[in-house]
Parts: structure tokens; C-alpha cells; sequence
């Protein structure tokens, strides 16, 4: 009985009130995430305006607002300001369903609404119509049981009707809410089906309210304060940058602007960060998106680790490492690349997914102009300058390899595999250990997808006194391609008679470890090892190869039959060149 005599009085509440509750309007300004530096915000406003209001929200926001209005005065009032550059772009006409109890003026209880004639702009403080003393000061004051709502909300059949009236715009706006809270991950079409269905039926379960799957008036209103106060947070604005030919909501808050640097358009952070947006515009298609892509996963700002995919016409990456998040999207239309990549440290910017999402769901290629590439001519120096943290990532050591099989299994020294995070072949491809030879020092690579070489290797016994040649990256990453450097095979033993040695006349350097040691025919005598590191020092010119006879077995355990070469002509040194760069493969080592 308590409880049907507390719903009617409600319900006779809210008859009584409707008329003038229904016409209550609020400009809101801004939101703060702390009371404090809203009551400081509120008091900076209230230089300006004389009818500054300040409300909590269930959010945890807090809600600056000028009025109360009627509809109409909201929003004449909202153009005038707007139009005079007095408030912030983005602000827009509330109807306070989401307000809590007030914090501005301190003290106060609700304003009451003014009359469809009363002064607006200059009317002072005092003359703001004060509540009606007889009237509870909000709905919340009629709870008399603790388990009772505040407000009479609407039935799932009413909250249908009502749905049923908003906007194209409305809905689009209850996606993007739902999305930037992480419920609806879809396209925003304004359509409600059984994906916005789900996504709001979960919001609601998180509300701690009956998942419906149709949102109240309330709790629309309740989603969208939320997320507006958010995106004021956030400061998002839609650029355009109409030198890229792209628009986008940003969130101006945390970056700006600093430079154009083609075929980029720099916004770096505001607070001394190193949260970074980048907007990219380029001339090009197909080729020019796979470069891109090539060349954004080899910058210092983007971590090796992390899915990424091209389908030709678009490509989208994330790198993710403990200090470091960088994501990227681009695509190819009518001859022009566009895309963005944002990159921020996990620990310092939490919330950065929010402003992806914001990212992704604004995005759009405008006009018909991609970033000149001559915009901004830079000399080296500033051009270095320029481009700080975009430095193109090196590996901590490369060395020489050598295809074995028609697969791309490679062989190389054991040197250029230890303590790596990761291995390339040729800096593009990943590979792995497949089997390894402590005896001899070397290690065979597989590729993580299967390679067609060029060429690969037959292996012959060389003689003493031999003419030979080591393919090698002698200058490590800095070349290329590989290149020949010429000697003799001196001994088919070590200094002290080891059959699994080589000795040869060698001019090497370090890179060229792990090269093929090819005869004159072009068959691989070997494989040159690096330099020892103990106590003997050898003269200069003198260097060591593991014969094809030690190089056998490792091959065989991984199942590998070694080629064995029939042809012993000689070939002309650009044929032994060629061949010698179709086998020869960088064998890179990563942090």
C-alpha cells in the first residue's frame, strides 16, 4: 500500500509540475571532471554571465550551464553567444534530465524558469525568478521509501514511442555515445537493430537498470549528458585540413597543430606529452599505400609487436609495447593516400582509446587535393629536426645469410640469431630459429611465410689454393645489397688441423659473417664465420669458413637434402654477382 500510495502522489507531482518542467532549458558550457575546478570555471563564467549554474552528474562530471530558459529563449540565446565567439562552439541546449543536485551558486536550489518575455542577457542575478517556496525543491525530495525511484521513468512501449520521434541526427548521436563508451563497435547509420540493440541493452546492464534494449527518455538523456561532458573534456573540434585534404574530430585539448612535414601533418601535445596525432596526405595509389605501410612499421614510434594487415586498398596497423601504443589507418582513392596515426604512452594518456574512436567514426578524405610533397622545402638539418620521433628504427646488429632450399630456409652464423627480440630476413620478413649447431656456430632460419628466392644454394668441396668469393652485407643494414669480396682458400683445415675449418685470405668485415663462400662456378664452397674472440689475435686477411661437409648435417637434421652442384664452369663476374645477390639474404637482429 506504501508503495501504490507513493507512486500516485509522483504521479499527481508530476502532473502538476509538467507544464513547467517540460519548458526548462539549460545552455551548457563546459564540464569538469572535479568539483573543484569547476566551481573555479563557474566563477570564471560568472565574470562574463549573470546566469551561471553549476550541477553535479551521475557521471561523475560536473556540468556548467547558463539558463534556466524556455525552449525558445535557449535557443535564441545559445545562436547569439555562439555567433559572438562568448561560448564554446560546442555547446548546446540540455533539457537537465541528467542534472544533479546544484554545486553553483553555492548554496542554491534550482532556478525556476522565466517567463517567455523575460530578460535574458543583462537581467541581473536577482532578478532571476526565484522557485516556488511551496514546491519540493526536485523530484528527489519526494523518495520516502530508500528502494524508490526519484522520477516516474517511461515503459518499454513508451520508451518505444518516444524513441520513435527523434531525429536522424538524435540516433546518430546514440551511436557515437554508445561507441565512445566501448558498447557499440558498428557503422553509426542512426538505424537501430539488433546490433544497437545489444550495445544499448549492455549500457543499460552497466547502469545497473533493466536491459531492455530500448533506452528511456532518461537514460538517453543520462548517455548523451555523459558523453558530451567527456568530448568537453577531451575538447574535440573538426578540423580541416584543407592543404591534406582531410577532416577530422580532434581532440584540441590535448594537441595542436605544429607543422606539416609531407606527407604528414603534425599535431604534437599540448602539456609537454609525447602524445602525438598525425593526419597523412599523399599523391598515389596502390604502390604508394604499400610504402607507406612498409615505412610507418620501421619508425621509432611505432612498436614491433602488434597486428597489422594490407588489403591493397587500405591498411590498418597497431604497435603495442610497454611505454608505447601507436595505431594507424590509411586508404587509396581517385589517386590520393589518406590516413592518420596516433601514438601516446599508455601510462600517461589512459583514455586514448575514447579519442580513436572519436578518430575513426570523423575521419572522412575531402576535395580533391592530396599534401604537396614540396610544401615545406627543408634542409637536412631542419628536416632531422622536424621529424623527432619519427626516426627510422634500427636493428642492434645485422649479418649475412644464404638460402638453402626453395622454401627460404636460411643459413647464417649463430652470432647473427643471439638475443634477439625478433629476426628479419631483408628487414621485411620475420623469421625463427628452426635448428641451430653449437659445434659449428650456425643456425637455420624459416621464414614465417614461405619465399620463393631467386636462387639457392648448391654446394661443392673447394680445394686448396682456390679462388673464392664471400656475398656479404659487409656495411651491415647501410647497403642495399650485398657485395663480393674476393680471396683465396689458403687451408681446408684450422690454424691447429680442425677438419670443420676453413682458412681463408679474407679482407671480411662483421656483416659479412655468415655469407656464402662461392667458387668460381657460383657453388657454395662454405659459410664464412665471424671473427673469434678469444685470446689469439689473428693478423689482418686471415678468416675462417665452416666447409660444406660441417654445414651438412644441420642441414639434414632439419630435413633439408643440401643441393649438390654438377656444374663446374666458370662463370663472368657479373654472373657470379647475380647469382650471389639471388641466394644472399640480410639476416637482421632486433631489440
Amino acid at each position: 500500500m506504501m508503495r501504490q500510495a507513493f507512486s500516485l502522489f509522483v504521479l499527481l507531482f508530476t502532473l502538476v509540475t509538467a507544464a513547467s518542467a517540460q519548458d526548462a532549458r539549460w545552455i551548457q558550457i563546459e564540464a569538469q571532471p572535479t568539483l573543484a575546478a569547476a566551481e573555479d570555471r563557474a566563477r570564471a563564467w560568472e565574470g562574463l554571465f549573470q546566469d551561471v549554474n553549476g550541477f553535479s552528474t551521475g557521471s561523475g562530471w560536473y556540468v556548467i550551464a547558463l539558463g534556466p530558459y524556455t525552449d525558445a529563449q535557449a535557443e535564441a540565446r545559445r545562436a547569439e553567444l555562439r555567433g559572438e565567439n562568448l561560448i564554446p562552439g560546442d555547446s548546446f541546449v540540455s533539457d537537465g534530465a541528467s542534472f544533479g543536485p546544484m554545486f553553483w551558486p553555492v548554496g542554491a536550489t534550482t532556478p525556476g524558469v522565466p517567463e517567455p518575455d523575460a530578460p535574458l542577457a543583462d537581467a541581473p542575478a536577482s532578478d532571476v525568478p526565484a522557485p516556488d517556496a511551496t514546491a519540493p525543491d526536485t523530484a528527489a525530495n519526494l523518495t520516502s521509501e530508500p528502494d524508490q525511484p526519484a522520477f516516474i521513468d517511461e515503459t518499454p512501449d513508451e520508451a518505444r514511442a518516444s524513441e520513435a520521434a527523434l531525429s536522424q541526427t538524435d540516433r546518430e548521436d546514440l551511436q557515437r555515445a554508445l561507441m565512445w563508451f566501448g558498447f557499440y563497435d558498428s557503422t553509426v547509420d542512426g538505424a537501430f537493430g539488433r546490433g544497437t540493440r545489444a550495445s544499448m541493452a549492455a549500457w543499460q546492464s552497466a547502469q545497473s537498470l533493466e536491459p531492455t534494449g530500448v533506452l528511456t527518455t532518461r537514460q538517453r538523456a543520462d548517455l548523451l549528458s555523459a558523453y558530451r561532458a567527456e568530448e568537453t573534456a577531451f575538447g574535440f573540434q573538426t578540423v580541416t585540413e584543407n592543404e591534406a585534404g582531410i577532416e577530422a574530430s580532434l581532440p584540441l585539448a590535448l594537441v595542436a597543430f605544429d607543422h606539416y612535414e609531407p606527407p604528414f601533418v603534425h599535431f604534437t601535445a599540448k602539456d609537454g606529452g609525447d602524445t602525438r596525432i598525425i593526419l597523412i596526405s599523399q599523391p598515389g595509389e596502390e604502390a604508394a599505400l604499400a610504402g607507406l605501410f612498409d615505412t610507418l612499421q620501421t619508425l621509432q614510434i611505432v612498436p614491433a609487436s602488434g597486428p597489422r594487415a594490407n588489403d591493397g586498398k587500405s591498411f590498418t596497423l597497431r604497435g603495442e609495447s610497454a611505454d608505447r601504443i601507436t595505431e594507424a589507418y590509411a586508404t587509396t582513392a581517385r589517386g590520393m593516400v589518406k590516413g592518420w596515426l596516433v601514438s601516446w604512452n599508455p601510462a600517461t594518456a589512459p583514455d586514448m582509446q575514447r579519442v580513436l574512436t572519436m578518430l575513426k567514426t570523423s575521419f572522412r578524405p575531402i576535395g580533391d587535393r592530396a599534401l604537396d610533397p614540396g610544401l615545406v622545402p627543408l634542409s637536412a638539418g631542419s628536416k632531422a629536426g622536424l621529424l623527432s620521433g619519427l626516426e627510422i628504427k634500427r636493428p642492434r646488429l645485422s649479418r649475412t645469410g644464404f638460402y638453402v632450399d626453395a622454401q627460404g630456409t636460411v643459413l647464417t652464423t649463430a652470432e647473427a640469431t643471439a638475443q634477439c627480440g625478433r629476426i628479419t630476413l631483408d628487414t621485411r620478413t620475420e623469421a625463427r630459429v628452426l635448428a641451430s649447431d653449437t659445434a659449428s656456430g650456425l643456425v637455420l632460419l624459416k621464414p614465417a611465410s614461405p619465399l620463393s628466392p631467386p636462387a639457392s644454394a648448391a654446394f661443392t668441396p673447394a680445394t686448396a689454393g682456390a679462388e673464392i668469393a664471400v656475398s656479404g652485407y659487409s656495411y651491415e643494414d647501410t647497403l642495399p645489397a650485398p657485395v663480393l669480396t674476393y680471396g683465396i682458400l689458403e687451408a681446408t683445415t684450422g690454424l691447429d688441423g680442425e677438419a670443420t675449418l676453413n682458412r681463408l685470405t679474407l679482407a671480411a668485415l662483421a656483416g659479412d659473417a655468415g655469407g656464402p663462400v662461392l667458387t668460381a662456378s657460383g657453388a657454395v664452397a662454405g659459410v664464412l664465420l665471424p671473427k673469434g674472440t678469444g685470446a689469439r689475435q689473428l693478423p689482418e686477411g686471415v678468416a675462417f669458413a665452416a666447409p660444406a661437409s660441417a654445414i651438412a648435417p644441420l642441414l639434414q637434421q632439419a630435413g633439408i637434402t643440401p643441393a649438390t652442384a654438377t656444374d663446374q664452369t666458370a662463370l663472368t663476374p657479373q654472373d657470379l654477382s647475380a647469382r650471389a645477390q639471388g641466394m644472399t639474404v640480410l639476416v637482421s637482429c632486433w631489440e
